[in-house]
């Protein structure tokens, strides 16, 4: 039981092409930490501002507003207390019947409103209230300090009777011999709470509104200033899949040097790999010229040693060719612009297999979806698909399927292709040996032991691989993954 495949002899020019490429791939980034996109960083660095300075203004505002509606409170509260003071002062207060002073709610018990008249020069103070204290007292904003000006008017908030919460003015006068008084209007601050409740709510509304729009505008600015990035981002993307060939279009001055940087280097790989296909030509032109006169002139003698050249000249033909080819398609490998539907070439290599072995009554079956597309050029994947088609055809007993998928849940877009044959398989041990370059499990079948090796060696060129298992019927499964488009 063996797997062998036609393909070039490994042996002889191995320094004439270049080499697959063993630079190792970047370490996958990791999934749970995507980098900050640019667009969220400036939206979120332009919001986190916009919130502060609003907290800022809101904050002061309200303070600002706060205090202009106790300084007008106090205004009102001033005039009762001129009114009080100017009555002390002239010897018309009358503590028998001191009146209400043009203020209803002074005589109305625990109204809110409340005044207190007290000579604070005895001892014991003796105090004279408003009919609204109904027996309490007012208590003051803050002690007297000592040495303190016997003339002054002072505001605060106390806590008055029943908890209330009082703004209260107060004032001390000294009448000389007719005593020392100090005289105080309070009322309950729930109408200062109010108003201020009122205008934070207001300034609340009108700075979310202000900040919504804010957000808004800016998160416009930055979609429409990135915009060209996206395009390009787009372009670039039609570019891998072949769509293009370059950048073009108006862009930003910003990132107008960049898009000229990058069609510079899309045209300097175009020309790398054209020379790379110019050289590879070249060499086979050199190459197989002599070999052909070698064959020829072994096929007109006889004998071992013409039959020993001949062997050997067919040996380097296909070697030339391998190495050639690898050549040929490292370059192609770099420029990512090529692009090949995956059913047409699967349907043609069935339509190819199953007339190669029409003596046989092989049934080589296709399938793939309509879409997908590989990102490479179409001979490449002729040529890797073709070596495990046919090495499953040699073996197969009555049927070879081929069948093409997208796979899910990758970095970046994959396919897997997938061949499948009836035939007598391969243990796993001999799975991984068949892999090895020039090892063939069966010298009875036609082939040089090199199809399967160059496979796995061409998909990884493509980022991809190869691995062999066992199929549903017994033969041998191969699976190859390379890039989507």
């Amino acid at each position: 039981m063996s797997v062998s495949a036609e393909g070039p002899a490994e042996e002889g020019l191995a320094a004439s092409a270049p080499s697959a490429r063993t630079d190792s791939p970047p370490a996958a980034a990791d999934p749970s930490r995507r980098p900050a996109s640019i667009a969220v960083r400036l939206f979120l660095s332009a919001a986190l501002w916009t919130g502060a300075v609003l907290l800022i203004v809101g904050v002061t505002l309200s303070s600002y507003y706060t205090r202009s509606v106790e300084r007008g409170f106090d205004q009102r509260l001033h005039v009762y207390l001129k009114t009080l003071v100017a009555a002390v002062a002239d010897g018309t207060f009358s503590r028998e019947d001191p009146g209400s002073f043009g203020e209803p709610r002074f005589d109305l018990p625990l109204s809110g409103w409340y005044w207190q008249i007290t000579r604070i020069d005895r001892d014991p103070p003796e105090s004279t209230t408003s009919k609204s204290l109904f027996e309490e007292q007012l208590p003051r904003p803050a002690a007297l300090r000592e040495g303190e000006a016997l003339v002054g008017t002072r505001e605060g908030y106390v806590e008055g009777p029943e908890n209330q919460r009082l703004r209260v003015v107060e004032r001390t006068i000294d009448l000389g011999q007719d005593g020392r008084y100090l005289i105080a209007i309070g009322a309950a601050s729930g109408e200062i709470d109010r108003d201020v409740a009122d205008f934070n709510f207001a300034l609340l509304v009108s700075f979310l509104a202000l900040g919504l729009g804010l957000m808004a505008t800016t998160w416009f600015q930055v979609v429409f200033g990135l915009r060209p990035l996206s395009r390009m981002r787009t372009q670039l993307s039609e570019i891998r899949r072949g769509g293009r060939a370059g950048l073009d279009g108006d862009f930003p001055k910003e990132i107008a040097p960049l898009v000229g940087e990058l069609n510079a280097l899309l045209e300097s790989n175009r020309e790398i790999v054209e020379r790379a296909r110019t050289h590879v030509g070249n060499l086979a032109h050199g190459l197989k010229t002599p070999l052909s006169v070698i064959a020829n002139e072994a096929h007109a003698g006889e004998g071992g040693f013409a039959e020993k050249v001949r062997e050997q000249a067919l040996v380097m033909r296909r070697q030339i060719d391998h190495h050639l080819e690898r050549a040929r398609l490292s370059a192609g490998v770099a420029f990512t612009g090529e692009t090949a539907e995956v059913k047409p070439a699967l349907n043609a290599l069935a339509r190819t297999m199953e007339k190669v072995h029409r003596d046989r009554t092989l049934v080589v079956e296709a399938s793939a979806p309509a879409e997908l597309r590989f990102r490479g050029e179409r001979q490449d994947l002729e040529e890797m698909v073709g070596n495990l088609v046919d090495n499953a055809c040699k073996w197969a007993e009555t049927r070879v399927s081929l069948s093409a998928e997208p796979l899910v849940g990758r970095r970046r877009p994959t396919l897997r292709i997938v061949i499948e044959d009836d035939g007598p398989g391969l243990s796993a041990d001999q799975r991984k040996d068949v892999l090895r370059r020039g090892r063939r499990l069966d010298e009875t079948k036609p082939g040089s032991g090199l199809g399967l090796a160059i496979v796995s060696d061409l998909a990884a060129m493509y980022g991809g691989g190869l691995q062999l298992g066992a199929s549903s019927s017994g033969g041998l499964r191969c699976e190859l993954e390379l890039p989507a488009a």
